[in-house]
C-alpha cells in the first residue's frame, strides 16, 4: 500500500510540474503529504525521536527548517558564491574576454560539437579532484560554458555537457567510492584502478560520441543555428564589452586555486570553493581599480556579486531544499526498503538481480533528486544480497554506485541540474531532455562492463 500511495503522490507532483506549476511548493506539499501519511499509517517516522519537536504536525516544518539551515550554510553558500562570481565576471566583461581569447583557436577545429564533447571529457577528468558534481558544474559554467556559447552551440547543449561532467563519481576520494570499496572488501585504490577506471575509459568514447551527435541533432531539431561570435566585431560602447585581454584570466582564478591546492599539487594548504570565489572577487576588484582608477566604480560593481547571491538563493537553493523535503517523504514511507525486500524474494539470477538493483537505484535517484541518498541506503545491505545471489559484492556495488550518479543527472530536482540550469538560464526540465541520451549510453556502459567483469571472472 505504501508503494501505491507513494506512486500516486509522485505522479501528482510530476503532473503539476509538467503543467508549469512552481516546482518548489509542489515538491514541499508532496513531501508533507507523504510524511504525514507515513506516520498516520505507521509506515515510518518523519524525524528520529531525539530530533522531534514533540508534535507530528510540526516535525515536517522542523525537517524543512533543518534542511534549509544545512543547505544554506554548506551547498547553498557554495552555489550562491559561484553564481555571484559568474555575475560579477559578466559585469566587468571578464567572461567575454575569455571567450574572445579562446574562440579563434577553437574555431579552427571547425566543429563546435567536438569541442563540446571534449569539454565533457575534460570535466570528467577534473572531477577526480573536485568530488562535488554541483561544485564542478558551477566552476565550469563560469569558464567552459561561455566558450561553448561563443562557438555557437545552444545554451541547452552547452549546459547539458557541463551538468553531466561528473555523471561517474569515480574519484578515489569520493565518499561513495570509499564506501563501496569498504563493503566490497577491497582497498579503495584497487577498487578505483581495477574496476572504476576501465568503465570510465570506455565511457569517454561512448558518452563523448553521444554528446556530439545528440546535441548536434537536437539543436538542429529545435531550429538552433550555429553562429560563432564575431570576435573582431563583438565590442561595443559598453565598457564591459571592451575589457582588456588580460581579463580572460580572471574567470579561471578560482578553478586554478582549487586545482593547485589539492592532492594534485599543494596539499598543505586548503582552498575550498567559497574561498576561491572570494579570492577571485578580490582579484577582479584589484584589476578593475587598475583599469578604471575609480574606487567608487569598483565598489559599485561589487553589487552585481551580491545580486547574484540573492538570485541563486531564490531560484536554486530553494528548489534543492524542496526536493529534499519530497525525498524525505519517500524515505518516511519506506519505499526503498520495500523495493529491496521485493527484489530479494523474486528469485532472479545473479546478473538479473544486479540489473534490478541498478534499476531501483536509478529510479530512486531520479525521483529523490540525489545519488547519495538511495545508494547509501542500499550499500550496507548489498553484501548480504550479493552473498544470497552467489556473486562478488563488488559486482553489485560498482554498478549501483555509478547508476546513482548517472541517474541523478536525469533528475530535474537534483542539485547539479538545478545549479547548471539556473546559471545557464534554461529550464531544468528541458535540460534533462538533453542529458537523457548520453546518460542512457553511460548506463549501458556501466551495466555492460559489469557483465564483462562477471563473465571474465
Amino acid at each position: 500500500m505504501a508503494l501505491v500511495i507513494s506512486f500516486l503522490v509522485t505522479f501528482w507532483v510530476a503532473y503539476l510540474i509538467y503543467k508549469k506549476y512552481k516546482p518548489q511548493p509542489v515538491l514541499v506539499v508532496g513531501g508533507f503529504i507523504l510524511m504525514y501519511t507515513a506516520v498516520i499509517f505507521g509506515y515510518g517516522q518523519i524525524l528520529a525521536p531525539k530530533a522531534s519537536t514533540g508534535s507530528i504536525l510540526f516535525d515536517t516544518f522542523q525537517f524543512m527548517s533543518q534542511t534549509l539551515s544545512s543547505r544554506a550554510a554548506k551547498l547553498g553558500l557554495n552555489i550562491m558564491c559561484v553564481g555571484a562570481f559568474a555575475k560579477y565576471m559578466d559585469k566587468i566583461g571578464a567572461s567575454r574576454a575569455l571567450v574572445r581569447m579562446t574562440i579563434k583557436p577553437l574555431l579552427k577545429l571547425k566543429s563546435p560539437y567536438l569541442v563540446l564533447s571534449l569539454s565533457w571529457v575534460l570535466g570528467l577528468c577534473i572531477g577526480l579532484c573536485i568530488n562535488s558534481a554541483s561544485g564542478l558544474a558551477m566552476l565550469l559554467m563560469v569558464t567552459v560554458f561561455p566558450i561553448l556559447i561563443g562557438l555557437g552551440v545552444s545554451r541547452l547543449a552547452a549546459t547539458a555537457a557541463v551538468a553531466s561532467t561528473l555523471c561517474f563519481d569515480w574519484s578515489p576520494s569520493d565518499t561513495g567510492t570509499i564506501l563501496s570499496a569498504e563493503h566490497a572488501g577491497l582497498d579503495p585504490v584497487i577498487y578505483w584502478t581495477n574496476y572504476q577506471v576501465p568503465i570510465v575509459i570506455v565511457a569517454f568514447f561512448v558518452v563523448g560520441t553521444l554528446f556530439f551527435f545528440s546535441q548536434k541533432y537536437l539543436d538542429k531539431r529545435d531550429g538552433h543555428v550555429v553562429v560563432p561570435i564575431d570576435v573582431d566585431h563583438s565590442k561595443s560602447d559598453d565598457p564591459s564589452d571592451n575589457a582588456p585581454a588580460i581579463y580572460a584570466l580572471l574567470p579561471i582564478v578560482p578553478l586554478a586555486l582549487i586545482l593547485s591546492f589539492s592532492p594534485l599539487w599543494i596539499t598543505w594548504i586548503k582552498v575550498n570553493i567559497i574561498n576561491a570565489m572570494m579570492i577571485g572577487l578580490a582579484v577582479g576588484m584589484i584589476a578593475e581599480f587598475i583599469r578604471t582608477r575609480n574606487l567608487k566604480t569598483v565598489f559599485d560593481g561589487v553589487q552585481a556579486f551580491f545580486d547574484g547571491m540573492g538570485m541563486q538563493m531564490a531560484n536554486v537553493v530553494t528548489l534543492i531544499v524542496a526536493g529534499q523535503v519530497f525525498a524525505q517523504g519517500l524515505m518516511s514511507m519506506g519505499v526503498i526498503n520495500t523495493l529491496i525486500k521485493g527484489s530479494q524474494s523474486a528469485g532472479f539470477s545473479p546478473m538479473m538481480m544486479m540489473v534490478v538493483m541498478v534499476a531501483i537505484i536509478a529510479v530512486s535517484s531520479i525521483v529523490m533528486g540525489s545519488g547519495n541518498a538511495p545508494f547509501f541506503a542500499f550499500a550496507a545491505l548489498t553484501p548480504a544480497v550479493a552473498k544470497a545471489s552467489g556473486i562478488a559484492p563488488v559486482l553489485f556495488l560498482l554498478p549501483m554506485h555509478f547508476a546513482a550518479s548517472i541517474a541523478r543527472t536525469c533528475s530535474p530536482i537534483t542539485a547539479v541540474i538545478v545549479v547548471a540550469s539556473g546559471m545557464g538560464n534554461v529550464s531544468p526540465f528541458d535540460l534533462i531532455k538533453r542529458t537523457f541520451i548520453p546518460m542512457c549510453g553511460a548506463m549501458i556502459v556501466n551495466i555492460g562492463m559489469t557483465f564483462f567483469y562477471y563473465y571474465r571472472g
